[in-house]
């Protein structure tokens, strides 16, 4: 008896200590889907984003992205259910969603109502995707969600290539360090009051990006306004 204690005690104890790192309570793809239509017309509204969008979490073969897209033909952002585990949380969500809403936006701009803005960003993929992170930063915040938490998702998910000079597609660390920078000069409350300063993923990035954020802080003490070229 004793002894059956002391393990339960342990196992208890083991669960509380990792519990915060996964503490997100969506398991199936029922349940993704209600969540992302909570969070995502919670963006949608606090936006005040007139353009109309609705969510679907379903697999798809085809994809520019690993775990999301938005159909240019008739504006459903969609999320494929394998990335649950990545999730952590309704902000690391609402990054997801919030950068696909922002493409889902460019849809309606064009010819023909937007039926072939898609064009736009396979001409230029990285000039989209750099606009999308940056509006789904002010996206989340007006929506009082954490934007630091497009850093944390895209560090878990997001491949690190060797080179982005022959690709359309900016590495994922110079776009997280861009990410940062906006937050920073944008959103300074945000690192003032940093919920994310113990996230395991957020200290990899900074552990990362030393030698870029060192730069950020150079051009910032010398109030220049040239455009950093952040490293590898």
């Amino acid at each position: 008896m004793h002894k059956n204690f002391i393990l339960t005690l342990i196992i208890f104890l083991f669960i509380s200590v990792i519990q915060p790192v996964f503490a997100w309570d969506v398991k199936t793809t029922a349940e993704l889907q209600t969540r992302m239509n909570s969070v995502g017309f919670r963006i949608l509204n606090a936006n005040r984003i007139e353009q109309r969008l609705t969510f679907m979490a379903i697999n798809r073969v085809y994809t520019r992205d690993f775990w999301t897209d938005v159909s240019s033909v008739n504006r459903i952002v969609w999320i494929k259910p394998v990335v649950i585990p990545y999730i952590d949380s309704d902000d690391e969500l609402a990054a997801i969603l919030s950068h696909s809403i922002a493409h889902g936006v460019d849809t309606y701009e064009g010819i023909l109502r937007g039926y072939i803005s898609i064009l736009n960003y396979w001409v230029a993929p990285n000039k989209y995707d750099l606009k999308a992170d940056k509006t789904a930063v002010d996206y989340m915040v007006n929506a009082d969600y954490n934007p630091l938490a497009l850093i944390t998702i895209l560090n878990k998910i997001g491949k690190q290539y060797r080179y982005d000079i022959f690709s359309n597609h900016t590495l994922v660390s110079r776009r997280m360090m861009l990410i940062y920078e906006y937050i920073y000069t944008k959103y300074p409350h945000v690192l003032v009051n940093n919920e994310y300063k113990d996230n395991i993923y957020y200290q990899n990035f900074l552990l990362t990006s030393r030698n870029n954020r060192m730069k950020l802080l150079d051009k910032i003490q010398k109030n220049s306004n040239k455009k950093i070229k952040y490293t590898y």
